[in-house]
């Protein structure tokens, strides 16, 4: 933590962790007896956290953080001034500029902004008139600096507490480690040693952006994706890594929301935020050099599962059966008595298999497996382009996404020629998400009208195959859940009656 007497820039290197800990009130002691931290000394600091924006977020827009720390106690306080300058909002590892000052009380300072980027964001005052505090953090910090043999100098700081925006509150449970001295490989080398007993989730959110979440009643909200903007001028290789670096945020934020969100959306998104990372990892395979593959994701198979089954619970519960509720039921109190036993017992799984999703977060081989993979995605831009040091000049990034779209499409339209057996009928289902995918990451790079084309008929498959998926699933479960046989029986006749899609592409 850096505490200049005057403003001065500093560029702040930090590695964000989540803790999804059953009981966070016990963590500091578990991190204290870690080998890497039993023998140093840990120091706590109560922190109080005022931040501040105008009431149209200027600030936030111009993505910039204000704040008035109070550090100590209400009655020996001492007042801390910090200005952040926005870092990468799409991945654990962040780099941003940061300015802190001691201030005299609970005031912001204008002049302790004097030597800071304030003075090109808000030239007139205009925005410092309008200042108003907006959200606070409050929080137990427990630190420990860690010096190790290869001269890197790393602060761990454990947080936790609370946010609080008018009567609504979050908690803060998380890891900050920040990078004094050395490569940031040192940030990640040292979260491993900690993730090998300590389940931990990399979390792409700072305070401030949760806060402003918190105010808006949007916080553990599900995330969609938000392809990144790509230029002809991106190599391939750059253009894979912002792919790949957005796709993982929306699984890894959607998994941190659920440990709190009951949203049935957030595990939709949390799994599209997964196939979409895959399916990249796919689709830039080539650009990549083979010698630094991807991590295994045999640790996160358990978890994976249990986000299909609570998933394809959901989608049974909330969207394939209620429509069918009346046709099945064609005023006989019987069977509407059976649908509804259904629906408890689909409501009663789905409670347990939510839980199973928390339980599988709290595993240690978790979030070292998707802490390797954060890793390996912002190691790619430090990676040589695939191919030897006398290949041919790197392809232009329009050209080979248009290839790869024309490719996609053409594994696409070979599918929907052969036979339509139920395992033919997933692969074109699998390739059309593909299709879809790629054409969301690479639309800036593409042809319009075809692409546009080709896009609406890939969305249009998955969506027809997908719901006659739902409906035989629907109709498994029934069966598991042991429903009454003559309403499985019904599902399984309606998916069966549902005509197979179109061939044409």
């Amino acid at each position: 933590m850096k505490r200049p007497d005057t403003p001065h820039p500093a560029g702040e290197i930090e590695l964000k962790l989540a803790l999804p800990a059953p009981d966070p009130a016990a963590l500091a002691q578990r991190l204290a007896r870690l080998p890497l931290l039993a023998r140093r000394q840990a120091s706590t600091q109560r922190l109080h956290n005022i931040y501040y924006d105008t009431p149209a977020q200027a600030l936030r827009q111009q993505r910039v953080a204000l704040r008035l720390r109070r550090v100590g106690s209400e009655k020996r306080p001492r007042w801390l001034q910090t200005l952040k300058t926005g870092g990468q909002e799409d991945s654990a590892l962040s780099q941003r500029g940061e300015w802190e000052v001691p201030v005299p009380g609970a005031a912001l300072q204008r002049r302790a902004l004097k030597e800071t980027p304030w003075s090109r964001l808000d030239p007139d005052g205009a925005i410092f008139r309008a200042l108003e505090p907006c959200f606070v953090t409050t929080f137990q910090r427990t630190l420990w600096t860690v010096r190790r043999r290869n001269g890197s100098v790393v602060e761990v700081a454990l947080d936790i507490g609370h946010i609080e925006a008018g009567d609504q509150r979050s908690p803060i449970c998380e890891l900050e480690l920040e990078l004094l001295a050395g490569p940031p490989q040192a940030l990640f080398d040292l979260a491993q040693l900690i993730a090998r007993d300590i389940a931990v989730l990399p979390a792409s959110q700072s305070k401030a952006q949760r806060g402003y979440a918190l105010a808006q009643g949007v916080i553990d909200m599900p995330q969609r994706a938000q392809p990144p903007a790509l230029g002809a001028k991106l190599s391939v290789a750059q253009a894979a890594q912002r792919v790949l670096r957005e796709s993982f945020s929306q699984f890894t934020a959607n998994l941190s929301a659920l440990r709190h969100s009951d949203d049935a959306e957030v595990v939709h998104q949390a799994r599209v935020g997964w196939r979409r990372f895959r399916s990249a990892c796919r689709l830039f395979r080539t650009a990549l050099p083979a010698e630094t593959p991807p991590p295994s994701r045999l640790p996160l198979q358990t978890l994976l599962t249990f986000l299909g089954e609570l998933r394809d619970l959901d989608v049974a519960r909330i969207d394939t059966l209620p429509p069918l509720a009346a046709a099945y039921a064609a005023g006989d109190p019987q069977r509407a008595e059976a649908w509804q036993a259904l629906e408890a017992s689909l409501l009663q799984a789905t409670t347990l298999a939510r839980k199973a999703v928390r339980f599988a977060l709290q595993a240690p081989a978790v979030g070292a497996c998707l802490l390797a993979t954060t890793q390996w995605i912002e190691g790619l831009s430090a990676l040589p382009p695939a191919g030897s040091a006398d290949a041919a000049p790197p392809e232009p990034l329009t050209r080979w996404a248009r290839q790869r779209l024309v490719h996609l499409h053409r594994q696409l339209k070979r599918a929907l020629k052969q036979a339509p057996s139920p395992t033919q009928q997933h692969r074109v289902r699998i390739l059309a998400k593909r299709q879809r995918y790629a054409i969301e990451s690479l639309r800036p790079l593409l042809p319009r009208q075809r692409t546009e084309r080709w896009y609406e008929q890939a969305t249009s498959l998955q969506t027809t195959l997908g719901a006659t998926r739902d409906l035989m699933l629907a109709s498994t479960l029934a069966t598991t859940l042991e429903a009454n046989r003559g309403l499985a029986e019904f599902l399984r006749g309606v998916a069966v009656g549902r005509e197979a899609p179109g061939r044409q592409c």
